[in-house]
């Protein structure tokens, strides 16, 4: 079986474990897992690489929570926003314009942390289709808008397994949609088809094992860790925001 040249055996190893981590810190906790696996990827691939690899093993890690938990996917968001992720998609695609990073970030977060300590109405269905449309856009040069996701689903204020299954399956679509564009403006996944597949599949033993642990312990610790680490993450863009003002 081969693998980019590039990539060293134990890199490829690393990337392998770090997918069942990553799916397993998602499944489990609700959040966290793909800017988690954005970070271990971005520390061995080219950076023209990274998004598109990186969207190709989300679509595996997400799909298959999907699948395990499909009963339990709130149907109503579906459609609406996945027509806001390929608008969003698309249009980020076409520009490509890198807007300011440091002003994203902050409202992003900003975003966030209102859902966690506000008290931030139910977003309603015509509204999904905004947040898709957004998060689409920022998905083609950020990589990892889970946080956000995540965040907007919150709203909707569901039980953590209803929670968790319907977020996997809106990053299922967002990262679907965000792979296909990659293909059309010309990347290649061939040298990294097999690399991807295998952590896939080792995303997938996370995931089974993160259920596990959310099932059983979920009620007890859901909502305290996903405003836990909703609000680290949102504080993490704060810094990064300032940092590249000041710099």
């Amino acid at each position: 079986m081969e693998f980019p040249k590039d990539l060293s055996s134990f890199a490829i190893y690393f990337l392998i474990f770090s997918s069942m981590f990553t799916s397993f810190v998602t499944a489990a906790f609700g959040i966290g897992g793909g800017a988690i696996s954005l970070g271990f990827l971005a520390i061995y691939l080219n950076p023209i690489y990274l998004l598109p690899v990186h969207g190709a093993v989300q679509i595996g890690s997400n799909f298959g929570r999907t699948l395990l938990m499909l009963k339990d996917v709130q149907k109503e968001p579906i459609i609406p926003f996945l027509i806001g992720s390929c608008m969003g998609s698309l249009l980020g695609g076409v520009l490509f314009i890198q807007f300011p990073s440091s002003l994203i970030q902050l409202l992003v977060a900003t975003f966030i942390l209102w859902t966690v300590f506000g008290k931030m109405p139910a977003i309603k269905l015509q509204y999904i289709v905004f947040g898709g449309i957004f998060s689409s856009f920022l998905t083609m040069f950020f990589g990892a808008t889970g946080p956000f996701i995540s965040a907007m689903v919150k709203t909707i204020k569901l039980d953590p397994l209803k929670h968790i299954a319907t977020h996997s399956s809106l990053m299922t679509i967002q990262h679907i949609i965000k792979v296909i564009v990659f293909g059309l403006l010309g990347f290649s996944f061939a040298e990294y088809f097999n690399l991807i597949l295998i952590m896939i599949l080792s995303g997938l033993l996370g995931t089974y094992i993160g259920k596990k642990v959310l099932v059983n312990f979920g009620k007890k610790y859901f909502k305290v860790v996903l405003n836990t680490i909703l609000t680290l993450i949102s504080i993490n863009l704060i810094i990064n925001s300032l940092m590249t003002w000041l710099i």
